[in-house]
């Protein structure tokens, strides 16, 4: 996939627990992205961005021989 998008394929008759999904989550690491904007008349009133890394400490650590 090259437009570094998130994309699991999962046939439908299987379930996926969700610790297995963190577990696959955090072992690549997920960026999170987002804009909240609350505007009256045109009138920007309330503008909330996030940008956000999450990722274990033990993928995003150099020189690990384990």
């Amino acid at each position: 996939m090259s437009d570094g998008s998130l994309q699991t394929q999962v046939p439908p008759s299987r379930q996926i627990a969700l610790v297995d999904l963190l577990d696959r989550l955090l072992g690549t690491g997920v960026v999170l992205a987002g804009d909240v904007t609350i505007s009256l008349s045109g009138v920007d009133l309330v503008q909330v961005r996030l940008h956000a890394l999450i990722s274990s400490v033990r993928a995003a650590t150099p020189g690990d021989r384990t």
